[in-house]
């Protein structure tokens, strides 16, 4: 009788294994230059014949360096005919990739009227807010449209207002509780 020599060898499985991910930001053929934008001209100049050749809504974030000398443009998101929809995560995610210390938005209306939708309204404010407590302040929102003579800046029209948000410094008064009850009640 033979003795096999072969050995059963049963992978372990550790339940506690983290699968380690990496994530890179992906350059794409440049469409920024290294002019400064420090009016909204500069950025309708710079993304606005790009998007008024769309057709439908397109939703870019310009990051900026402190000089506000761009250092890339993502496209967030592509939307339908009368809008898009972009959340705070997408809109953030290549500022913080790219250590941008600002931001500006750049979206088209391909109906041409430039006059920015509730939508619009709402999705400026919440990125003021959440670019805030990031410390990746939201500069300008600019809609452009038709042949890209004309835009809408909401920072020129004053609709951009810092946000009056006071932070708990002591950790003793974070009241938790009624946020969680404030939270159940809307997911009822």
């Amino acid at each position: 009788m033979e003795k096999s020599n072969k050995k059963t060898t049963i992978p372990l499985t550790n339940p506690f294994e983290l699968e380690v991910v990496s994530i890179r930001l992906v350059k794409d053929a440049p469409i920024c230059s290294g002019h400064p934008i420090t009016k909204p001209e500069d950025a309708v100049e710079l993304v606005g014949k790009y998007l008024c050749e769309m057709d439908r809504e397109v939703l870019c974030v310009i990051n900026l360096k402190t000089d506000g000398t761009p250092i890339n443009c993502n496209i967030v998101s592509i939307g339908a005919i009368d809008e898009t929809v972009a959340h705070p995560r997408e809109i953030f995610k290549s500022s913080i990739l790219c250590n941008a210390s600002r931001i500006m938005l750049v979206h088209n209306h391909p109906s041409s009227n430039l006059e920015p939708s509730k939508a619009d309204v709402r999705l400026t404010d919440r990125m003021i807010k959440v670019g805030d407590l990031m410390g990746i302040p939201l500069i300008d929102h600019v809609i452009v449209g038709g042949d890209n003579s004309k835009y809408f800046s909401l920072r020129a029209r004053e609709m951009l207002k810092s946000p009056d948000m006071l932070l708990q410094s002591n950790y003793r008064q974070l009241d938790f509780e009624s946020q969680l009850v404030a939270e159940k009640g809307k997911s009822r």
